[in-house]
C-alpha cells in the first residue's frame, strides 16, 4: 500500500478511536453538545441581516474545541481517572477539556437571549426558536437556533430637547454626522453610539465634564405601522446636591487649561503629603511649570516639544491623548498619567490666575463663546522614568536544511545621555554558522558585528523647525561595522546612516528619510574556485568591493492600533537611490578608469535605484482564528557606473519569512538551471511573491497554521550576455516560472514573543527540468524546516 494511503487509513482509525472515547462515559439521557448552528432570516435584505457571528455571543452553550475535526480535547480529558487526583491525571485534564453536555435550560435561555437582542436592534416582531437533534449520532446533540427578524421598527422623527440651551447651536452644527436619521432602523445600539459620538465631539471642544450621562432618549413606539419617534434630551451638568438632597444643575461649561504642571521624576509610591513636605524646585518654560526634586532630569525644552498642550488653550481630549502618546514615544518614561483639577470659578474679571510664563500674571480673558460659561483647569502631567541605563544579552539559534546557526549579542543602552532624552545604544554581536549542505567542502562561517547609535527626540537640522508641528520627530545617527568570514569569501561592511523619522497624529502613518546612507563593502578574500564556479557574470560582478553612497526612505501604513484584535492592514514602501549625486561631481571633475567606470578613493561606487512594496492583510475569523495574506513586489535597476546590483541589494526568496518550502537563496531566478555552487546564490533584480496562511489555536499557548506561498526572482536582463535567458523576466511567461509551496506551522505564544516553526513542502519547483517541475511525491529534499520569531507578515 502506498505511504500516503497508509497514512490516511491510520488517521481515519485515530479519528474513529477519538470519536468513540469522547462519549464512552456518558449515561442514558446525557448528550455531548457536538454542534451549534444559527440559521438567520434569509428573507431580510443582506445589508440589514444580522449575521450568525453576531448572534453566537448570546448563545449560552458552545461545543468543545476540536482539533483536526476530532474531539481530541474531550478524549484527552476522559483519559484521566475521575477517582484519582495525582499529577498525571491532572495533566490529562489540563491538556483536555471537560465535555460540554446538553443543558436544555441553557438552550432555552439562549433562545430568549437571541429574542432580546433582536428586539434591541429594532426587530420587535422577531422570533427565536431552537431544535435539538439527538438521533443523528449516539450520545451526540446537534442544536439549531432559527431566527426570524421580521419587519423592523423604523425611526419616523428625530427631535431634540435642549435642557442646556447653550449646547443647542453646538450640537445642531454637527448633525451632518449624526448616526440616527429618519428612516433608519430603530436600533438601541446605534442610539448608544450616538451618545458616545456627541460626548467625544464635545470633549474635543472644551466640554471637560460632558459625558454620555448628559444625554437620554424619550421614545414613542405607539404611532403604529412600526414607526418610532425619537427625542434626544440634552441635560445640564450635575454640580452637586443641596441640603435636602436635591440635584443642583448648571449649564455645561467650556474649560480652558490655566496651568500645566509637569513632574518628570514622579514616583507613584510616594504619597502626595510626603511630596508636599519636600522642597521641590520649579522651572518655568514657555507655559510649562516643571516641578522636580533638584535639577530636572529632562531639559524643559524637550518636554515642551513633546507636550502639545498650552496654557489658555481650550481643553481637548484628543490633545490629551496625543500628549500621552508623545511622552511615551520618547522611550524614557516607564509610565505617564495626565490628571486635571478644576479651579474655583473667579468672581470677576479682575481675579488673577498664575500663567507660569516667567512669573507673569494671567487674567481670564473675556469670553469668546458668547453666553457659554467658561471655567479653568489645572493640568498635572505625571511622568515616571524608567531605568536610565540597561544591559541586555540575547542568544539566537537558527536551523534550516542547509545551516545551523548560533549568535550572541551584548547590548548597552543609555536612555537619557545628556538630559535631552538622547538614547545611546551599542551592541556587539558574535555569530557562528555551520553549513550542512552535502556539496559543501568548507562548512564553517564566523561573523562579528559592532554598532553604535545615538537617537534624538527632535530633528537635527541646520535651520530651525518647530518640532511641535511634527508628530514624534526623531533623528538617529548610527555607525556599524560587520566582519563576515564565510566559507568562500571574507568581507567587511561599514555603514553610516543619518535618519529622520516621524509619524502622523493618529499613529497609522510612519515616515523615515535617510539623507545619508553610506555603505563600504570591502571583499578582502574570495575563493578562486568558488568565484570560477559562478557562471553568471552578473553575480560575479556583485562580489566586487564596492561603495554605496545613497539616499533612502520608507513609508509604513499600519491600522493595527485602531483595530485591536480585529482586521488590520499593513503597507510598507521602501525606496533607495545610490551614486547619483557623486556621479555628477565625478563627471565634472574626474575621468573614467580604463575599465570604463568612476572610482571614489580607488573603489568603484554603485549607481542604481531600488524600490519594493509589501501589503499584508489580516482578517479575523474567530477569537483566535485569522486568515492572513501578503503581496510583495520589488525591483532594482543598476545603471551608469554599475552594471549589476550589489550583492546585498539583490532580491531573494526562501526562508522563514518568504517562500517557506525553500531555504534562503535556493529558488530562481526564473526557471534557470541551478548552478552547482557550494554556497546558495540564486538571486535577482525582481521579486514577486504572494503568501496566505490560516492561523488557528491548538491548545493553550500552542497555535497552528497552514500556508501557501507563491513567488520567484528574476533578472531584468539589461545585458542578456551576462545572465541565463531562462532567468530573465518576461510578462508573457513569468507566471509559469513561479514557485509554489504549502506547509504546516507551529507557533508558541509566550506573551512577549512568538516562536515559530514552519515546515514547507514544495509543490512546483520551476528550477527542476521540464516535466519534473510539479512535485507529486513527498520527499524530504523537497521540504524545508524554518525557525522564526514573530509572524512572517
Amino acid at each position: 500500500m502506498p505511504r500516503i494511503s497508509r497514512m490516511a487509513v491510520a488517521a481515519a482509525l485515530a479519528a474513529l478511536c477519538t470519536a468513540c472515547s469522547a462519549t464512552r462515559r456518558l449515561g442514558d439521557g446525557e448528550y455531548l453538545l457536538q454542534k451549534v448552528t444559527i440559521e438567520t432570516d434569509r428573507d431580510v435584505p443582506k445589508e440589514e441581516r444580522i449575521t450568525p457571528s453576531t448572534l453566537e455571543q448570546y448563545v449560552r452553550q458552545t461545543p468543545n474545541k476540536r482539533f483536526l475535526g476530532t474531539n481530541f480535547y474531550v478524549w484527552a480529558y476522559n483519559l484521566a481517572d475521575p477517582d484519582k487526583q495525582n499529577w498525571w491525571n491532572n495533566f490529562k485534564r489540563k491538556v483536555g477539556e471537560e465535555p460540554v453536555l446538553l443543558d436544555m435550560s441553557l438552550t432555552d435561555k439562549s433562545a430568549r437571549n437571541l429574542k432580546t437582542y433582536l428586539n434591541s436592534r429594532g426587530y420587535y416582531a422577531s422570533e427565536a426558536s431552537f431544535e435539538v437533534d439527538t438521533t443523528r449520532r449516539r450520545h451526540r446533540a446537534y442544536v439549531t437556533y432559527r431566527t426570524r427578524q421580521g419587519e423592523p421598527y423604523r425611526i419616523d422623527t428625530v427631535s431634540y430637547d435642549f435642557r442646556d440651551r447653550s449646547l443647542k447651536a453646538v450640537i445642531e452644527a454637527d448633525t451632518v454626522s449624526t448616526l440616527i436619521r429618519k428612516g433608519n432602523i430603530f436600533d438601541i445600539t446605534q442610539l448608544d453610539k450616538e451618545r458616545e459620538r456627541i460626548a467625544s465631539y464635545l470633549n474635543n471642544r472644551g466640554y471637560y465634564n460632558f459625558s454620555v450621562n448628559n444625554i437620554e432618549y424619550l421614545v414613542d413606539t405607539l404611532r403604529g405601522q412600526r414607526r418610532v419617534g425619537v427625542k434626544m434630551i440634552v441635560k445640564r451638568n450635575l454640580t452637586g446636591y443641596d441640603d435636602r438632597g436635591r440635584p443642583i444643575r448648571d449649564n455645561n461649561a467650556i474649560y480652558r487649561i490655566a496651568e500645566i504642571n509637569v513632574l518628570p521624576d514622579y514616583n507613584p509610591t510616594v504619597d502626595r503629603v510626603q511630596r508636599n513636605k519636600r522642597l521641590l524646585d520649579t522651572t518655568y518654560y514657555k507655559g510649562l511649570k516643571v516641578i522636580s526634586d533638584g535639577r530636572p532630569n529632562v531639559h524643559p525644552e524637550v518636554l515642551y516639544t513633546a507636550i502639545p498642550l498650552t496654557p489658555n488653550a481650550i481643553y481637548s481630549s484628543a490633545a490629551v491623548d496625543r500628549t500621552y502618546n508623545e511622552i511615551m514615544s520618547l522611550g524614557y518614561f516607564r509610565s505617564a498619567r495626565i490628571a486635571f483639577e478644576e479651579l474655583p470659578q473667579p468672581e470677576g474679571r479682575d481675579t488673577a490666575y498664575l500663567n507660569y510664563v516667567g512669573e507673569g500674571r494671567f487674567t481670564p480673558p473675556a469670553s469668546t463663546f458668547g453666553n457659554i460659561r467658561e471655567s479653568y483647569l489645572r493640568c498635572y502631567i505625571l511622568c515616571s522614568p524608567t531605568l536610565k541605563q540597561g544591559l541586555n544579552i540575547e542568544l539566537e539559534g537558527s536551523t534550516t536544511s542547509s545551516f545551523y546557526g548560533l549568535s550572541a549579542t551584548i547590548g548597552y543602552q543609555n536612555r537619557n545621555l545628556f538630559r535631552g532624552i538622547e538614547s545611546l545604544s551599542t551592541a556587539v554581536t558574535v555569530g557562528y554558522e555551520y553549513m550542512k549542505a552535502p556539496n559543501a567542502v568548507k562548512r564553517q562561517a564566523n561573523e562579528l558585528g559592532l554598532s553604535v547609535g545615538l537617537s534624538f527626540p527632535r530633528f537635527l537640522l541646520p535651520f530651525n523647525i518647530t518640532s511641535r508641528k511634527v508628530n514624534m520627530p526623531r533623528t538617529k545617527v548610527e555607525l556599524s561595522f560587520n566582519y563576515q568570514d564565510r566559507p568562500y569569501y571574507r568581507r567587511d561592511l561599514s555603514r553610516a546612516t543619518w535618519t529622520y523619522s516621524w509619524r502622523s497624529v493618529n499613529g497609522r502613518y510612519n515616515y523615515q528619510v535617510r539623507p545619508i546612507d553610506l555603505n563600504w563593502i570591502n571583499v578582502s578574500y574570495l575563493d578562486e574556485a568558488f568565484f570560477n564556479s559562478l557562471k553568471n557574470e552578473y553575480l560575479r560582478q556583485s562580489y566586487q568591493t564596492q561603495a554605496i553612497l545613497g539616499f533612502s526612505g520608507s513609508y509604513v501604513y499600519n491600522n493595527q492600533n485602531k483595530n485591536l484584535n480585529g482586521n488590520a492592514t499593513l503597507m510598507r514602501i521602501n525606496f533607495e537611490s545610490a551614486g547619483n549625486l557623486i556621479n555628477l561631481f565625478e563627471r565634472a571633475f574626474s575621468h573614467k578608469t580604463d575599465e570604463g567606470y568612476y572610482n571614489i578613493l580607488g573603489v568603484r561606487y554603485s549607481q542604481y535605484v531600488r524600490s519594493d512594496i509589501s501589503i499584508s492583510r489580516k482578517i479575523v475569523l474567530g477569537e483566535k482564528t485569522a486568515l492572513a495574506g501578503r503581496i510583495f513586489a520589488g525591483c532594482g535597476v543598476p545603471y551608469g557606473n554599475s552594471s549589476a546590483l550589489p550583492f546585498d541589494r539583490l532580491f531573494y526568496v526562501g526562508g522563514s519569512n518568504s517562500m517557506r518550502g525553500w531555504v534562503p537563496r535556493t529558488l530562481g531566478p526564473g526557471n534557470a538551471t541551478v548552478e552547482e555552487t557550494p554556497y546558495p546564490v540564486q538571486m535577482g533584480d525582481i521579486r514577486l511573491e504572494a503568501n496566505v496562511e490560516l492561523r488557528f489555536p491548538i491548545w493553550g499557548m500552542f497555535h497552528g497554521a497552514t500556508f501557501l506561498d507563491l513567488g520567484n526572482v528574476w533578472y531584468l536582463g539589461m545585458d542578456k550576455t551576462k545572465v541565463p535567458a531562462e532567468g530573465i523576466f518576461h510578462f508573457n511567461r513569468f507566471y509559469k516560472q513561479l514557485g509554489f509551496n504549502t506547509g504546516l506551522g507551529l507557533r508558541l505564544d509566550i506573551k512577549f514573543v512568538i516562536l515559530r516553526l514552519d515546515w514547507g513542502v514544495q509543490l512546483h519547483n520551476p528550477n527542476n527540468p521540464a516535466g519534473e517541475r510539479w512535485i507529486h511525491n513527498l520527499r524530504w529534499k523537497n521540504t524545508a524546516l524554518n525557525f522564526g520569531v514573530g509572524y512572517p507578515f
